[in-house]
């Protein structure tokens, strides 16, 4: 090999591998590779290397080695990295993670680490400080994303393997949750903001929790009284206020600090009222219907004798805040939806499913498989009950409290579902991330022990076009559920001070470490790739549209909430005109005795509600009703399937109509923004337009349009399961094709908004 003088320094924390190279000569290969390695593999503050293992091969196909990747396995105290020898050409359009690289996995991510010797036929699953008293030749990494990573050890030394393996199974199960990576990096992130950060005045406080000025609509955290102000004087709750009784998390500590409670209770009355509800959980307002209804929730009553007393004041409460005093209904979750066990049992076996290798040998029994999970039949009960909900809300203009017995995983669901299919707020990005952050995050969902990231209770663990964002949204959210640490508010304000009490931070200045929230996505992802979340096909209060040759914007009109509703009419129903309507685009409660809708002599008055809904014209800002008939509740594909090669369909998909309609939408507002520009300009002077529209940063679409001066570019090659399934991430074999083709409904392009609406991915 060549010999050359390098002239610069590198030095990597990797334990093996200290390289000062300054002008001492190295076999150019070496260097290159020394190189590629420090450029692959980047530390986050506070991160450092654990151990590691030198000539691992990560398995990519199972029937040969042929697509495998050599190279280097990396512990950290954030993630597992692989660096291969030999780096893979990127595929070109790939959603990238600031804090991840394409090989890496988060340790909280680790279900399980398995560790393999084929020669002995030996297999363990390792823990935290277990021992192994074999040398592995394999190591089997199962996500809680559904990934299985395999590594195998044919050429690495027997020690270095064995260690490395170790070290994994040992910091993906931390005993403490102040060994979270979390609070390191945030810990690190603060002295380094408070020795180096020179640019405008902000307290550490906002800098860490996320509220420093990024530009854009900023989502409500709800930790303070104004947040809920907001929401009240959004939302019309005219008979509802602010309560702090438990500031400092003087009576529930799974609460948040303030919440929503009817005016006519007096806070004294409520301190009371605590100690009778589980975990002294009072009843807390959720949303308020412009019809005057409430959306309440609320734990079980502890004290089976006391029980009828206390509901009947807070009944009383609740019935008057309301401006028509109506009815209040309550509705048990325990009683009619399945436990948290029974969930979690349905979602063990869905996974089990969607991760056979090979899976075309399961394709005959796949669809029986999957319904005898149970998965999709509890997903719609969820969405059954919610409408039930809808219904009393909006048709029977009575409010409703949810009640289970702990009021911290059914209600999340129940509320959330019955909100975002009433209120267009929540459909928008930051409306959708509002909602979480109310219902789940502050409501004191217990995301630790649900995510299990200190694997205390496997029991407890489960999984969880008139909407702003899309399915990489959706998807992202439980990756980063998974990738960080949540606790209940008050836990991490005891946890953060007592960490930031070991870590030096001077008393009296900022004490308490401050976690961003988990909708500051510019920590994870660059600008552009952000767009990805966006809808082309939203309909917005905002959004522009073109009547008669001329851009206008779209604007609600008001509505007259009653519990009456018009009958349809003679000319049009369900969006369609005269004799188009054979076959219903959506599917409904009543639609599962009556799919045409057709009134009868004992219809009842929520049969008729359905009826009148599906008969009028879709309003996109107005109430939505989700498809409940059986055959209508299909698998998500793209985040159960999205790491299954055999799965994807190149060149095809519902990614292929998003890059068309992102393309489209791109060029619309493209020649807007020049429509904008000429009016703009003076009539004697010369139109001042821009060939290539916007600047590209501000630009809302991850797809853009070509313009005629752009310079020819090669076309992206996508395949349905974009963008998250680079092929040098899996583990399975690398085919392209669709074996489950009943199930995937062919490699087809869809490219019209009705199969975009039809097909549930």
């Amino acid at each position: 090999a060549s010999i050359v003088p390098v002239p610069f320094t590198v030095v990597t924390s990797c334990t093996s591998l200290i390289l000062e190279l300054d002008d001492k000569q190295v076999p150019l290969s070496a260097s290159l590779f020394y190189m590629h390695i420090f450029f692959s593999f980047c530390l986050s503050p506070g991160e450092i290397v654990v151990n590691e293992a030198n000539f691992v091969r990560k398995c990519i196909s199972a029937e040969n080695s042929q697509d495998d990747l050599w190279g280097k396995l990396i512990c950290t105290n954030f993630k597992v990295s692989f660096i291969p020898q030999d780096a893979p050409p990127k595929q070109k359009s790939l959603l990238s993670h600031l804090l991840l690289g394409e090989h890496d996995i988060p340790l909280t991510c680790l279900e399980q680490v398995v560790t393999v010797n084929d020669t002995k036929g030996k297999k363990k699953v390792l823990g935290s400080n277990q021992k192994l008293k074999f040398n592995p030749t394999e190591l089997i990494l199962y996500c809680k994303d559904l990934r299985i990573i395999r590594f195998c050890f044919d050429e690495a030394g027997p020690e270095s393997a064995k260690k490395v393996c170790l070290a994994i199974a040992h910091y993906s199960h931390p005993a403490d949750l102040q060994l979270l990576f979390g609070f390191e990096y945030q810990g690190r992130r603060y002295h380094d903001y408070k020795g180096t950060y020179t640019g405008p005045y902000f307290s550490l406080k906002e800098i860490f929790n996320g509220s420093t000025p990024r530009g854009g609509l900023q989502t409500p955290v709800f930790n303070c009284s104004s947040d809920w102000d907001r929401e009240i004087k959004r939302t019309g709750a005219s008979g509802w206020r602010v309560c702090s009784i438990n500031e400092n998390y003087d009576i529930s500590p799974s609460l948040p600090e303030y919440i929503v409670v009817p005016g006519s209770l007096a806070d004294q009355d409520l301190k009371h009222y605590s100690l009778f509800f589980a975990d002294k959980r009072v009843p807390l307002w959720c949303w308020n219907h412009p019809n005057g209804s409430a959306l309440v929730r609320m734990a079980s009553i502890i004290d089976p004798l006391q029980q009828k007393k206390y509901e009947q004041r807070i009944f009383t409460a609740i019935t008057k805040s309301h401006p028509q005093r109506s009815d209040v209904v309550r509705s048990d979750l325990d009683k009619y939806l399945p436990n948290i066990q029974d969930i979690q049992n349905a979602f063990v076996k869905i996974r089990q499913i969607c991760v056979i290798d090979p899976f075309e040998e399961s394709e005959e029994r796949w669809l029986s498989s999957i319904e005898n999970s149970r998965w999709l039949e509890y997903v719609r009960a969820f969405l059954k009950h919610s409408s039930e909900i809808v219904y009393q809300l909006d048709g029977k203009n009575a409010s409703v409290i949810l009640q289970e017995e702990e009021d911290r995983d059914l209600n999340c669901i129940v509320s959330s579902l019955v909100q975002l299919m009433l209120d267009p707020h929540y459909r928008s990005l930051v409306g959708f991330q509002s909602l979480v952050q109310k219902e789940w995050v502050m409501a004191g969902h217990p995301f630790l022990d649900r995510c299990n990231h200190l694997k205390r209770n496997d029991k407890e663990e489960v999984h969880l076009n008139v909407f702003d964002h899309n399915r990489v949204d959706l998807i992202d959210f439980p990756d980063t559920l998974i990738t960080l640490s949540f606790v209940s508010p008050c836990s991490l304000v005891q946890v953060s001070t007592d960490f930031a009490k070991n870590k030096a931070i001077p008393q009296g200045e900022d004490q308490v470490m401050y976690f961003p929230p988990v909708w500051d996505w510019s920590q994870q992802f660059s600008t552009k790739d952000l767009t990805l979340f966006n809808n082309p096909m939203y309909v917005g209060k905002g959004a522009a549209c073109v009547q008669n040759g001329e851009v206008k914007t779209f604007r609600r009109t008001k509505k007259t909430y009653s519990s009456t509703l018009r009958g349809p009419s003679g000319s049009l129903r369900n969006g369609l005109k005269g004799g188009e309507d054979t076959l219903t685009r959506r599917g409904s409660l009543v639609s599962e005795l009556k799919p045409d809708f057709s009134p009868v002599k004992d219809e009842s008055p929520s049969e008729r509600f359905f009826r009148d809904w599906f008969a009028r014209p879709l309003d996109q800002q107005g109430l939505l009703i989700p498809l409940l008939i059986p055959s209508h509740v299909a698998l998500w594909k793209l985040f159960f399937l999205r790491w299954v090669p055999e799965a994807c369909i190149p060149k095809g998909g519902p990614i292929t109509a998003y890059h068309k309609l992102s393309q489209l939408v791109d060029e619309i507002e493209t020649l807007q923004s020049q429509i904008r520009q000429y009016k703009g300009s003076s009539s004697g002077s010369t139109p001042l337009t821009s060939p290539s529209g916007p600047p590209s940063n501000q630009r809302r679409m991850y797809f853009k349009s070509s313009s005629p001066h752009d310079p020819p570019t090669p076309p992206d090659f996508l395949t349905s399961s974009f963008p998250f399934t680079p092929m040098g991430n899996l583990c399975r074999r690398s085919i392209h094709g669709t074996p489950i083709s009943k199930f995937l409904n062919g490699a087809r392009i869809w490219l019209s908004t009705e199969n975009l609406t039809n097909d549930t991915v």
